[in-house]
């Protein structure tokens, strides 16, 4: 938009706008209430509802603010009796065939509809004929359709196609005969949900959280998801000591996502309550032993004498510690807390898919955060499956192209989803993305590059003269398939592409909610490889916070089967907790106060929801009573703001951050990493080139798209908690019918059989 300022008079009142502000958007944020049903930020233009009528002076007749750009000297009404009695009518019209059940409607207390309905007053429904009745029925999983509340704002249809670039969801017929739904009747699709959040009555439901609860019953608590790196902002609807359900809707919650969430931050919640959490903490007494019930005090007692004994007979760096990215930056700060001022041993790490610190150690320039990506001018992802990992960064991604013509580039082995939307897709061979990096330094290894990566060296010319003849902003994004060298070049880009008009922006894709944080409370001094190296074998005792990663496992008979103690605190019984010989229930994202911090550099809030269930705890307390069992007081004083406090005290990039700078998610806040100067890449680069040399030039390239929910629908120790997961990771297998879920129609995990009556 456009920087200049024009004239806009509306209801007698000037006001200095943007020059190409939409007029329905500049009246809003100028506290000029306008009813709307079909208009949505960022959407394409639909005008159907034709309920955000304005008299616009010189014009013949009522204009919907919604399509109307302002123009300087432009003079508006939009309060008359002209207008409210247009705006009367079409609401009647939306009503008339409106089905009259908000008592028993999932959306009542929370429908636009019902809302503008009870804001006109006395409204009266002259429409007496038979309504159009269509049975309600699932399309879904997940998502449940009510049809005859549908006032056909479709909102959802460019949801599903521009922000999930999916079309999964259309409209079909015609006229008073249109109806919301979907080819076949069932939907196949990554299953985000985002069609109910955005629909403004009950047409559209989450089909796992139906008839539950009310939202006038639900408390809500604004926090931060707990799976992927994007850190979307979310409402947790609590009641009494149970989570209810996950939304975003901006009644509640208006964070960098807006309304956004994927399946698993909308519906990957009921591991919360789950029957299977870890109740008490375990002791196994003795090897090959069970794990037996204990009381707080006796384990943490247990645990302090086993780890003392090990580190007076084998020393401090017989023990190492281990932290989860899952954790929060006030958990993770304590583990590395404990391994360094108390039990002084060097050996902790992160049990991450993959490490960013050659990245962080060389960053060169600002990290991007989700509004730059969405308006950029230029995009580089180099590897990655933002679809399947990231949902928010592609989203992003795919309305930067489509609503804002960002050029999108795309290397990466694989023809990913995002190939759609891309001006330049280099298809490489598996395992050469590091070729394509140093392709980026320069046109001298082009001829290499090109072989290694099986493409034509031309492409690679292509791809530097993108990025140079940007004006604006390049987003220059990665996966985890680039090695430490690589990694060290890409965060030095902003220097190599250094030009006048021209930002390079970086955003890593990491996996997990707090891999970045993890980063930055220096947990990653090793690696979890090097920990697990049966070849290192000083190490005796281990200590676990979260479990590892199944790569990380080499099975029962491995490291950790070998130590002589290992401690783990955990929601869940996991491949890890079967060989610990004390496991501590640590408390859910929904139980605990704290912190994130995503790949924008965001320090995000984690807030408590509900008290600990059973009688779990935060995994920082944890660790900070098992410190003070060993004669080190944390000072914490049951508090994880006095946590935080310390680490702005001691961690630069978080310095002077205190919880009420967090307290706003509409203006988040980005921790200040350390920018390095320019320097020498000579290392990097031939380090770098003699990788790729040693590559073969043979390898089948991958021709197929994977498809979509191939690694959202994964069952993991969370997602595995969800029924309706385990439909969807059979494949989503159709229904005979639609009128009720099909969990009680389709039987495909063992957990899900019901127990044979006996009459």
């Amino acid at each position: 938009m456009s920087t200049e300022l024009i004239k806009v008079t509306i209801n007698g009142k000037d006001f200095q706008v943007a020059k190409g502000a939409r007029l329905i958007d500049v009246c809003r944020e100028n506290q000029f209430d306008i009813p709307s049903f079909c208009y949505y930020a960022d959407l394409a233009l639909q005008a159907s509802c034709r309920m955000c009528l304005v008299r616009i002076e010189k014009m013949p007749k009522l204009q919907t603010s919604c399509t109307i750009i302002c123009t300087d000297g432009m003079i508006v009404t939009t309060q008359s009796e002209e207008i409210e009695k247009a705006q009367r009518s079409m609401l009647e019209f939306l009503l008339a065939n409106h089905p009259l059940d908000c008592p028993v409607c999932d959306r009542g207390g929370e429908c636009e509809l019902q809302e503008l309905t009870f804001d006109w007053g006395n409204l009266e429904e002259r429409f007496v004929e038979q309504k159009n009745a269509r049975a309600e029925k699932y399309l879904s999983p997940m998502v449940a359709n009510d049809p005859q509340r549908c006032i056909l704002c479709k909102r959802c249809t460019r949801v599903c196609d521009e922000w999930m670039g999916e079309d999964a969801i259309e409209a079909g017929n015609r006229g008073s005969n249109t109806v919301i739904g979907t080819y076949g009747g069932w939907l196949n699709c990554s299953q985000c949900g985002n069609c109910i959040e955005v629909c403004p009555t009950g047409t559209l439901l989450d089909g796992t959280y139906r008839h539950q609860a009310r939202p006038w019953e639900l408390t809500q608590t604004v926090s931060t998801c707990t799976y992927c790196s994007d850190g979307c902002q979310m409402s947790l609807g609590s009641r009494g000591d149970e989570l209810m359900r996950i939304v975003a809707r901006d009644r509640y919650v208006n964070g960098l996502n807006g309304e956004f969430l994927c399946i698993k931050g909308r519906f990957g919640h009921p591991f919360v309550n789950h029957e299977e959490r870890i109740r008490t903490p375990l002791i196994r007494y003795q090897k090959g032993g069970k794990l037996i019930p204990a009381t707080w005090d006796e384990a943490i007692r247990f645990t302090a004498q086993k780890l003392d004994a090990v580190v007076a007979e084998h020393g401090s760096n017989a023990l190492a510690v281990v932290g989860s990215p899952r954790l929060t930056n006030e958990a993770l700060y304590c583990l590395r807390k404990f391994a360094s001022e108390v039990v002084e041993t060097e050996n902790y790490a992160v049990a991450d898919a993959f490490s960013l610190k050659p990245f962080f150690e060389d960053l060169g320039g600002p990290l991007a955060t989700h509004h730059d990506i969405r308006h950029a001018k230029t995009i580089l992802l180099i590897g990655g499956e933002p679809e399947e990992l990231q949902p928010l960064t592609a989203k992003q991604t795919r309305q930067a192209v489509r609503n804002g013509g960002a050029k999108l580039i795309l290397i990466n082995s694989v023809p990913i989803r995002l190939r759609e939307q891309a001006a330049q897709f280099i298809h490489l061979r598996p395992g050469t993305e590091d070729a394509a990096v140093l392709a980026l330094v320069g046109a001298d290894d082009d001829a290499l590059a090109a072989r290694k990566m099986g493409v034509e060296a031309n492409e690679l010319e292509l791809l530097r003269q993108a990025i140079s003849e940007t004006q604006g902003d390049v987003v220059v994004m990665f996966g985890g398939e680039l090695s430490a060298y690589a990694q060290a070049v890409v965060a030095q880009m902003p220097y190599i592409f250094a030009g006048e008009g021209r930002r390079i922006l970086l955003h890593p894709l990491p996996l997990f909610n707090n891999s970045v944080g993890a980063l930055d409370m220096a947990m990653a001094r090793k690696s979890v490889a090097e920990l697990l190296d049966p070849a290192e074998n000083s190490i005796r005792a281990m200590y676990v916070a979260g479990s590892f990663l199944p790569e990380h496992l080499p099975g029962a008979a491995g490291p950790l089967g070998q130590l002589d103690f290992l401690v783990v605190q955990e929601l869940f019984e996991t491949e890890t907790t079967a060989l610990a010989d004390v496991v501590f229930p640590a408390a859910s994202f929904a139980e605990i106060d704290g912190t994130y911090t995503n790949n924008d550099g965001f320090v995000q809030r984690v807030r408590k929801s509900i008290e600990p269930v059973h009688q779990s705890k935060p995994d920082w307390l944890i660790v900070a009573r098992l410190a003070k069992e060993l004669g080190v007081e944390f000072g914490f004083e049951m508090s994880a703001s006095a946590v935080f406090r310390e680490i702005a005290d001691r961690v630069p990039a978080y310095s002077n951050l205190r919880y009420p700078a967090l307290k706003d998610e509409t203006r988040p806040v980005q921790v200040s990493h350390a920018v390095t100067t320019k320097r020498d890449l000579g290392n990097e680069t031939e380090g770098i080139r003699r990788a790729v040399e040693a590559l073969s030039d043979d390898g089948e390239k991958s021709g197929v798209t994977p498809p979509v929910g191939h690694e959202l629908f994964k069952l993991g120790t969370l997602t595995d908690k969800v029924p309706q997961f385990h439909l969807l990771a059979a494949g989503n297998p159709k229904p005979e019918t639609f009128r009720i879920s099909p969990l009680y129609q389709i039987t495909i995990d063992e957990k899900l059989k019901r127990e044979t009556i006996v009459v």
